[in-house]
């Protein structure tokens, strides 16, 4: 049977980084460069710590670094497998809950705040709403089969929803059920660091790479009916784009 390190390769002796950082390079790499796909069961500790020579503690201390980035999985009884990456499909206008129920996962959100208030000076010049507006701000944690993907803050005219306690987990059946869901949207993608508070709050590390998506979307006459700026775990995170040359 082949061996991880005939296909990730073996531990360099003369480099003089940490064994356990060696290794957890390695597994980096391979689970970004899709070497170990997703969902592949990973060696027992004992295994590993045999196949490289080094200690079972050596072993644990790069797996669980990597539990912590959010690439590998442990599960209880069966082991440790390389985490599930959710692609995002930038040509669908869809909500998160939608696309993780798509994808056969549990969506679910952390609640950080759910009020009413008026739009900021800066709202106003970035996203051309009108001054004075009142919103309905919707800012949490939304989580895939229990793990932080991404956070996200939503505002909505208060016009759409009765209240902002008619939003569960999906704002998008809210505005249906209100009859106000979006038709269309100008979605824009840039890469960023996380912050203190935002990498805590997605289990990364502290200046871990992120992708912030900024979405407007629109109602059929034309008026914005939801703002929101979503902030992505770069690591469980694909962004795909289907193109066509006509």
């Amino acid at each position: 049977m082949q061996q991880l390190s005939d296909l990730i390769g073996p531990l360099d002796p003369e480099d003089r980084t940490a064994l356990y950082r060696q290794l957890q390079q390695k597994l980096r790499t391979a689970i970004i460069e899709n070497i170990l796909p997703p969902e592949k069961p990973l060696p027992a500790e004992r295994d590993l710590a045999q196949d490289y020579g080094i200690s079972r503690i050596t072993v644990r201390k790069a797996l669980q670094g990597l539990v912590d980035e959010g690439l590998l999985n442990r599960r209880q009884g069966s082991g440790t497998f390389v985490a599930r990456r959710v692609e995002k499909v930038f040509s669908q206008l869809t909500s998160f809950s939608e696309e993780m129920k798509a994808r056969g996962q549990s969506p679910s959100s952390k609640w950080l705040r759910r009020a009413e208030g008026r739009v900021t000076s800066d709202e106003v010049m970035n996203y051309g709403l009108s001054p004075g507006l009142h919103v309905y701000r919707f800012d949490r944690v939304r989580y895939a089969d229990g793990a932080p993907m991404a956070l996200e803050y939503s505002i909505v005219p208060v016009f759409a929803l009765p209240s902002p306690d008619s939003v569960g987990d999906s704002l998008y059946v809210a505005l249906t059920d209100a009859g106000y869901r979006p038709v269309r949207a100008l979605q824009r993608l840039r890469a960023v660091l996380f912050d203190h508070q935002q990498a805590e709050l997605l289990g990364a590390p502290d200046k871990s790479a992120g992708l912030l998506v900024e979405r407007r979307a629109f109602l059929g006459d034309g008026r914005i009916i939801e703002i929101s700026r979503s902030f992505y775990r770069g690591d469980t995170y694909d962004f795909v784009a289907e193109l066509s040359a006509e």
